[in-house]
């Protein structure tokens, strides 16, 4: 029976725990199902609640909108109002002017029938004065107004001639004067040097017996000098100096530093002097060609051939009346640049031109032409602009110049041989006439001194307050001036200015 104890008791145990746990999940069902009531009744609650607040918010809102309405209501309302009152004024203001209008347009209804009442009275008056006057002058009114009219014009005839004439001398004056403006400011602006060379170099010797050493045994030395330098070296009773006698100016330089570098060496034989003279001539043409690129360089000027280069270095070593004319060419470049830029022509081609135009004298020719054909030759060869051409060719009038660029090279080539020291004839004679007024002024009883100054455009006088009053000092002036304008030649016009003065000095002791 024991096992049967054994089995019920364990089956016993089961079914308790199983019914245990089945009443333990039936209170924890009941439990939730409690629990899930009250979270729902509070939900209903919170809801209601919710509901609520949320009507009174949409209450509130209406109320609150509809207060906003009113509110606008009443300021637009009020708004229409003064705007009903302004267009009120503004009608009894329209109207109040409305009338004064109509009234205003009365009066000039009742002006203007009075005005056309005179204008009518006026009218038959001047019917009755233009028939009196055409009986006493004997004129109709036609032939009164043809004569009237052909007086007028007339007059107006002479006065349109007289300001034509007095427009014509303005403008007259106004372009001498701005030309001669143009031509100083171009003068100004221009200063190169000016030197003095002539056909012959002096040489100075350290002593007369180098004369010896120079001329050699029979006279080798000399010879060969002369011969491969092609000048003529005259030694003569000079103390101290030889002379280097040659029309080309190249061959006189080459001789001139051949014979200083020997007098240096003091090796003075044929060998030394060949070497001497192949040395320096190579050094001689490497200056021509410097001297040629310089000048290219200070005026800014490109694209130029070496022979032309070679015949620019060539004037620098050659002078015209004792002008250098590379100088002489490199000025009237500048002036004829200027110029060119003054008067509104092409400043580059004028420049080229002007530098070129004297380039025939550095030409290696033997040419019977000119320096001017020679040289237009030249540029053409060169490839150069057919303006440049004309303008080398016309520089001295040999052919007709064919633009204002050869009409500028002209004027600057005659500004630059013309002024005053460029040349030593044009000096002598410049030297020569200040001179002369000098000596016309001091000619004349009275006065101390005479002062030739502003290059001879003013001569200012000093004379003698005790030999000469106020009175004569004027009437002196006049003479001066007529004997001036009778015996001599001068451009343009001179100043006469007398000066008298008196001085009295004291001592304070």
């Amino acid at each position: 029976m024991d096992w049967i104890f054994y089995i019920i008791l364990p089956l016993a145990g089961l079914t308790l725990g199983w019914t245990i746990r089945w009443l333990y999940a039936r209170f924890q069902l009941t439990a939730s199902e409690q629990r899930a009531e009250r979270i729902k009744q509070d939900a209903i609650k919170e809801a209601e609640a919710r509901k609520k607040e949320i009507l009174l918010e949409a209450k509130e809102n209406v109320i609150r909108e509809r207060n906003q309405q009113e509110r606008e209501t009443r300021e637009r309302r009020a708004e229409l109002q003064r705007y009903e009152r302004r267009v009120l004024q503004k009608e009894e203001t329209i109207d109040k002017k409305t009338a004064q209008i109509e009234k205003i347009e009365e009066i000039l209804a009742d002006k203007e029938k009075a005005c056309q009442d005179r204008e009518d009275a006026l009218g038959r008056e001047e019917d009755r004065y233009r028939a009196e006057l055409e009986r006493i002058s004997g004129l109709t009114a036609d032939e009164a107004k043809a004569l009237i009219i052909q007086d007028l014009e007339n007059e107006a005839k002479h006065d349109a001639q007289a300001l034509l004439n007095k427009i014509e001398a303005e403008a007259n004056l106004a372009g001498e004067k701005k030309a001669r403006d143009i031509l100083v400011a171009t003068i100004q602006r221009v200063a190169t040097e000016v030197t003095g060379d002539v056909t012959v170099t002096t040489v100075t010797l350290p002593n007369d017996e180098m004369k010896g050493r120079i001329i050699g045994r029979e006279g080798r030395n000399i010879r060969t000098l002369e011969t491969l330098t092609g000048v003529d070296i005259i030694i003569d009773d000079t103390p101290e100096a030889v002379v280097i006698s040659c029309f080309d100016p190249v061959r006189r330089e080459i001789a001139k530093v051949s014979l200083e570098r020997l007098i240096t060496d003091g090796r003075i034989h044929p060998a030394r002097i060949e070497e001497i003279v192949t040395k320096v001539t190579k050094d001689i043409s490497q200056k021509i060609f410097e001297e040629g690129e310089k000048v290219l360089f200070d005026l800014g000027i490109h694209n130029i051939k070496q022979d032309a280069i070679r015949a620019l270095g060539r004037l620098y070593f050659r002078t015209s009346y004792g002008q250098n004319v590379l100088n002489h060419s490199k000025e009237v470049a500048i002036l004829a640049g200027v110029l060119a830029a003054e008067v509104g022509a092409n400043r580059e081609l004028a420049k080229r031109a002007a530098l070129l135009h004297d380039i025939g004298k550095g030409a290696e020719s033997d040419s019977d032409l000119n320096h001017a054909e020679i040289g237009m030759d030249m540029a053409r060869k060169m490839g150069e602009d057919p303006r440049i051409i004309n303008a080398v060719g016309s520089h001295h009038n040999d052919i007709e110049p064919i633009c204002i660029e050869s009409v500028l090279v002209q004027i600057a080539d005659a500004i630059s041989a013309a002024r005053p020291g460029a040349r030593r004839e044009t000096l002598d004679n410049y030297i020569k006439r200040l001179e002369n007024l000098e000596n016309v002024a001091t000619g004349f009883t009275g006065v101390d001194k005479a002062f030739a100054i502003q290059a001879g455009r003013e001569l200012r006088i000093i004379v003698n307050n005790d030999a000469v009053n106020d009175d004569q000092t004027r009437d002196l002036a006049k003479q001066i001036a007529k004997k001036i304008e009778n015996d001599l030649r001068y451009p343009g016009r001179i100043k006469v200015t007398m000066i008298r003065e008196t001085r009295i000095t004291e001592y304070a002791r």
